[in-house]
């Protein structure tokens, strides 16, 4: 590890409870950032061990080639124990210090409920976490050892996972949906599997799966005025604004 990845700064950090839940979630955004300039970064929480397919190694490697696909600035695996994500403070401090280590001002955390426990626990987790992350007498050690300083991100949002809600905004990923397919299409161990081999064919593994993920994507890409689009929840509502331009720069077909 070199002192500019111990030191890079982030302009979103968006954390997966596994690896792949950004890929399914919010990788079109995520891609579309990065298209616009701006440095993202991935936290994945679990090596997903538990999971049917695939092993912690494999999955990795996944992630490893889907950041690439994304364009990517950093992508890191917290290796927190899947299947039992508890909101307690020794599994805080590993997200606090990741927090303090890119300092982004914008976090994107999994879904506050949803079908996989690991899901909604995760986001109860990173809400406290992000939030003592800015309490100085919490300390904390970055990758080069030394102390860090306290840093709280401005804003907060929930991508959708597998369940479905009324979604606070929409942001348009039309131009960047062939390389959210990619970036999904990476963990071939998990999505896409026409023939599942020596290992169980799961919910997730079922071509309809995967196919759904792309109808998701046109009906909220619809309702926004797009031709695809992914959904949002802003944490700790009221949406703050200081101007209409965010209202300026889109012409939704509606």
């Amino acid at each position: 590890m070199n002192q500019k990845q111990i030191y890079m700064k982030a302009d979103i950090l968006a954390f997966g409870a596994h690896p792949d839940d950004t890929e399914l979630g919010c990788s079109g955004t995520l891609a579309t950032l990065v298209k616009q300039g701006q440095k993202v970064v991935v936290a994945d929480l679990t090596q997903g061990e538990m999971g049917s397919r695939g092993t912690p190694k494999i999955r990795l490697q996944e992630a490893r080639d889907a950041a690439v696909i994304l364009g990517l600035s950093d992508r890191v695996n917290l290796r927190l124990p899947d299947t039992e994500l508890r909101n307690n403070r020794e599994l805080q401090l590993p997200i606090i210090e990741c927090v303090r280590r890119f300092k982004p001002h914008i976090c994107i955390l999994p879904a506050p409920a949803d079908r996989h426990p690991d899901h909604g626990n995760a986001a109860a987790l990173l809400i406290d976490a992000i939030f003592y992350s800015g309490l100085k007498k919490i300390e904390t050690k970055g990758p080069d050892g030394k102390p860090q300083e306290p840093h709280r991100p401005a804003h907060i949002l929930h991508y959708m996972q597998d369940q479905p809600f009324e979604p606070d905004f929409i942001f348009d990923i039309s131009s960047a949906i062939e390389l959210k397919e990619k970036a999904v299409k990476a963990f071939s161990t998990q999505f896409n599997v026409t023939d599942p081999g020596d290992e169980p064919e799961t919910y997730v593994s079922d071509p309809s799966f995967f196919e759904a993920l792309w109808a998701r994507a046109k009906h909220f890409g619809h309702l926004g005025g797009f031709e695809y689009g992914e959904g949002f929840l802003y944490a700790k509502k009221p949406i703050p604004i200081t101007s209409l331009e965010f209202l300026m720069d889109t012409s939704p077909k509606r």
